[in-house]
């Protein structure tokens, strides 16, 4: 009578150091599950479990875990490696791959091409004059998704131009963040945040309520019945606006709105009254601030340098105003449009809430090193 003896598992011995790497693959949330089962049937097996055990705990048979278990023992690390499968012979060679690779990272001007930008077929119709045979669009679209390359894709940025951009917009920065030339603020300082937004349009359209199923509708049509320009403020501390509307954007309707804010009695009782504005004409760098600090000697003007508008607060109320009231409506005249920017200003002001501002002079320095510089 023969006997039949079960085989004896092969024995682990974890280091410190492949005892660490594995258990930190086990808790990566990025690891592939590949991995991460690969690492687990090692760790027990170092932990003295039998196959039957590691299979039972992992819900796999005990030959899946023999294999690795055996090939961690025999090479280590590299064991848990997927070896080369066999299978077609590859049809192109590396150069028709590098090719196809600088093809896609180079500008279409450079070929002489009438594009803006290339798509995958737009790279095939350029190797077929140059690679015989020609992969297919197909298997060129697939070599770019595995390299990342996608030059079909474009993205935009905006390279500061004033060589004291960093120190200008830091100061902002620094304010928000409740700090003026490194002493901090009082209760007695406080930031204003102005700007204008312009061409604002009162166009007349259709529009349907929503109902089950269906959402408003607005016509694609409208009839134009003009503009207005609406000046205003916000006082960060608080989050109140206090703004008006007017026909032109000239300096003497925006030292108007000056006047209003700095009779508001948040501002008379400052002992500060910080005034964050950019470069646009109606206040003026040349003028602005003089005007500023004669009027008012508790004034003190900033502008922010060219490019910077995102850094002004008042920014992000003018996009509450427009999608909230303005978007997607309709206005049979101007004065339609002026009450309207009024009440929602009144309907802010019931409830105002200042803006959270997250943003430092730190994420200011790490964002200026990413950028490209001037050539």
């Amino acid at each position: 009578m023969s006997s039949h003896t079960t085989p004896t598992p092969a024995q682990i011995t974890l280091s410190y150091l492949e005892r660490t790497h594995l258990e930190a693959v086990v808790r990566r949330a990025t690891a592939s599950q590949r991995d991460v089962f690969r690492s687990r049937i090692v760790l027990l097996a170092a932990r003295s479990y039998n196959n039957t055990q590691i299979a039972r705990q992992l819900s796999c048979t005990r030959k899946t875990v023999r294999k690795w278990r055996n090939r961690y023992a025999d090479s280590g690390r590299a064991g848990l490696v997927d070896k080369p499968r066999p299978g077609r012979p590859r049809i192109y060679p590396d150069s028709t791959r590098a090719l196809i690779t600088a093809l896609a990272c180079e500008l279409p001007a450079n070929r002489q091409l009438p594009l803006s930008r290339l798509s995958s077929a737009d790279i095939h119709a350029q190797a077929t004059h140059e690679v015989n045979p020609c992969p297919a669009r197909s298997t060129i679209a697939a070599w770019l998704k595995q390299a990342a390359i996608k030059p079909w894709t474009v993205a935009s940025w905006v390279t500061p131009r004033d060589p004291q951009f960093k120190q200008k917009a830091g100061r902002v920065c620094d304010l928000y963040t409740g700090k003026w030339e490194d002493e901090p603020l009082t209760d007695r300082d406080v930031i204003i945040c102005a700007d204008e937004k312009t061409g604002i349009q009162a166009r007349s359209r259709r529009k349907t309520p929503p109902g089950p199923g269906k959402s408003v509708r607005i016509g694609h049509q409208y009839d134009r019945h003009g503009t207005t320009i609406y000046q205003a403020a916000f006082i960060a501390g608080t989050g109140g606006v206090i703004g008006h509307c007017v026909d032109r954007n000239t300096r003497a309707n925006f030292e108007t709105l000056v006047e209003k804010v700095m009779a508001d009695p948040i501002c008379r009782s400052a002992d500060r009254v910080f005034w964050i504005v950019d470069n646009g004409s109606a206040h003026h760098p040349a003028t602005f601030r003089w005007w500023l600090k004669k009027q008012y000697p508790t004034a003190i003007g900033l502008h922010l340098p060219t490019g910077a508008s995102w850094l002004n607060q008042i920014e992000l109320y003018f996009s509450v105003l427009t999608r909230k009231s303005l978007t997607g409506e309709s206005f049979h005249s101007v004065d339609a449009v002026e009450n309207r920017i009024t009440e929602f200003g009144e309907l802010w002001n019931s409830d105002p809430e200042p803006f959270e501002w997250t943003y430092t002079r730190n994420d200011l320095t790490r964002l200026l090193e990413r950028l490209p510089t001037i050539e």
